[in-house]
């Protein structure tokens, strides 16, 4: 890896962080393209290349949540329960029967793109007689939280790019959100690096994480993730709908380009 390269990784994950965290995404969803398209990192070695940046970024943000008492609660402890599982059982699909990132993109694509809209629109126009949430059972969740920690075992995205419009999308608060969310992609970000990495020492290819580069990305998105968790509170719950219904379209509209290139 040479000195620019290190650096266009430390300074993506830095500024990426600061625009996600703020509403529980952990930036490994963008920073994906910037590995794949700029910094060519092989696949599936991508994978567990951000993993490793989450597990390195992801207590910028969580003690800065943890310092207001934000983090925690039962949303918290379903997350992690059903993504756990599901990050392992996403690395072994990615390494024995998808290698190949394209389907990923366009399934990716098609589900945040309508996610994202609906996300944009509901916030600007919100019903007239708001509900409560709704559709959100523990056991919804659960479900919800492990087909999220397949896709990201398998793609090492983190689950909040997904599991924030989900979740926001159904009415909850995206302060409660956003911490619970960055908490489930940290842990099943341990175990899924942790399994590529036993992968790789049994399996022939590409498949052990770029390790300098993961630990510049995620010293980044450390500094920019506490930044992002910092600014959180001085930003209206509308605003950050927007932001999350924007991020979801943006990465929905990247993907779907790159799956046709």
């Amino acid at each position: 890896m040479s000195w620019w390269e290190g650096l266009v990784g430390f300074g993506a994950g830095l500024v990426i962080a600061v625009v996600t965290s703020p509403v529980g995404v952990s930036g490994a969803v963008f920073l994906l393209p910037v590995q794949l398209s700029v910094l060519n990192v092989p696949s599936p070695a991508v994978t567990p290349t951000n993993l490793l940046f989450n597990v390195v970024a992801g207590p910028g943000a969580l003690l800065r949540y943890r310092a207001r008492g934000a983090l925690g609660g039962s949303l918290t402890r379903l997350l992690v329960l059903g993504t756990l599982p599901g990050v392992v059982i996403g690395a072994l699909i990615r390494v024995f029967v998808f290698p190949d990132p394209q389907v990923f993109r366009l399934l990716v694509a098609f589900l945040l793109l309508p996610l994202g809209l609906w996300l944009c629109v509901r916030t600007v126009r919100p019903p007239p007689h708001r509900r409560e949430p709704d559709g959100l059972s523990p056991r919804v969740i659960s479900l919800v939280a492990v087909a999220v920690g397949i896709v990201g075992g398998m793609y090492g995205i983190g689950g909040g790019s997904l599991l924030g419009p989900i979740l926001a999308g159904r009415g909850l608060p995206v302060a409660t959100v956003a911490p619970a969310a960055l908490a489930s992609t940290f842990i099943t970000s341990i175990a899924g690096a942790l399994t590529y990495t036993v992968l790789a020492l049994t399996t022939p290819g590409d498949i052990a994480p770029e390790w300098t580069l993961g630990l510049l990305c995620g010293l980044g998105g450390l500094i920019g993730g506490y930044l992002g968790a910092h600014l959180q509170p001085r930003l209206p719950d509308a605003g950050l709908r927007l932001l999350l219904g924007t991020l979801a379209i943006a990465l929905a509209v990247l993907y779907a380009i790159q799956a046709k290139t």
